[in-house]
């Protein structure tokens, strides 16, 4: 199939900008779709193929090929090891999320999904949403673990959604991370955006969103602090980028700055993080209700290390 083509000046809006950030201005895509255009070779100035750093200047004449459109992602039903129901009814259910399960399907993730595994064990999900999304409300990153809601309604994806949005919901998160934090208790405010050196991390910088975290010390061991964590906002890898943004990152965590032979040392293969507790306003009748997770067999055996010296 032909892929399809735009051609046009440069408008005097995106004069000076980066070729990457101004093609995904002018055509609608998002920065890391136009960035890797330009990498194959298929974005032109004047007839000639440039880098995504290129300075795009007014009135020049600008190429683009457009990638093929994407497929919508299939929901394929099969079953999750391990994964919890941790309470059903008509509106919605919550489970006990495993380690290395994502959300929903994503482009090149081949693994099982949260979605995947209710549709094996026989749940109507919402159809709201995206078709690879429906009844996600919100999401846990596939190496994290927990509780999560996932919405039967479509009222309570409505009313869900709207609550994720308007931070009424309690997220509560435990963290083991490196060292002792000073203060023991307090608020981490830092803006959230992409990492300057890296399009699959995430850092503290001057043009991130807000982002706010609040915390609390449970227990201090000789190389680690438990933390319980509750998260205002809920950025991508909030957790871990603020908390390695004070050099107290999640142990494990060889992605932001753990330390490989403390995690080695405590049997960790990923980060000690843990979605702990998640209470709402149920979508049927406005009672509260709050759903815990116990902590996975891979992050008690980290603990329990510690704890005996």
């Amino acid at each position: 199939m032909m892929r399809e083509s735009r051609s046009m000046p440069v408008p005097d809006g995106v004069d000076g900008m980066r070729l990457d950030a101004g093609v995904a201005r002018i055509l609608g895509l998002s920065r890391t779709v136009a960035a890797a255009l330009a990498d194959d070779g298929d974005v032109s100035v004047d007839g000639v193929a440039v880098a995504k750093s290129h300075r795009l200047a007014a009135g020049a004449w600008l190429e683009v090929t457009l990638p093929e459109p994407r497929q919508p992602l299939q929901i394929v039903p099969r079953p999750v090891e391990n994964m919890r129901i941790i309470y059903a009814d008509d509106d919605i259910v919550v489970v006990d999320k495993p380690v290395g399960v994502a959300a929903h399907p994503s482009v090149g993730w081949t693994g099982p999904t949260v979605i995947g595994g209710l549709a094996a064990a026989g749940f109507r999900i919402s159809t709201s949403g995206a078709q690879e999304r429906q009844g996600i409300v919100h999401r846990l990153d596939a190496g994290t673990s927990g509780v999560m809601v996932v919405a039967v309604s479509e009222r309570a994806y409505t009313l869900l959604k709207r609550a994720f949005r308007d931070r009424t919901v309690d997220k509560r998160y435990h963290a083991l991370v490196q060292g002792h934090l000073d203060p023991p208790g307090g608020t981490i405010d830092a803006g959230i955006g992409r990492h300057p050196g890296n399009e699959w991390k995430f850092a503290v910088t001057a043009a991130g969103k807000p982002s706010v975290t609040h915390y609390d010390t449970l227990e201090m061991f000789a190389a680690a602090s438990l933390l319980d964590v509750h998260l205002e906002t809920g950025r991508t890898h909030q957790i871990r980028v603020h908390f390695s943004a004070l050099h107290h990152p999640c142990a494990g965590d060889l992605v932001y700055g753990a330390d490989p032979v403390l995690a080695t040392r405590l049997g960790l293969e990923r980060q000690w993080l843990h979605a702990r507790a998640l209470s709402f306003a149920h979508p049927a009748d406005g009672r509260l209700v709050e759903f815990t997770s116990d902590y996975p067999e891979d992050l008690q055996h980290a603990l329990d290390v510690l704890r005996e010296g």
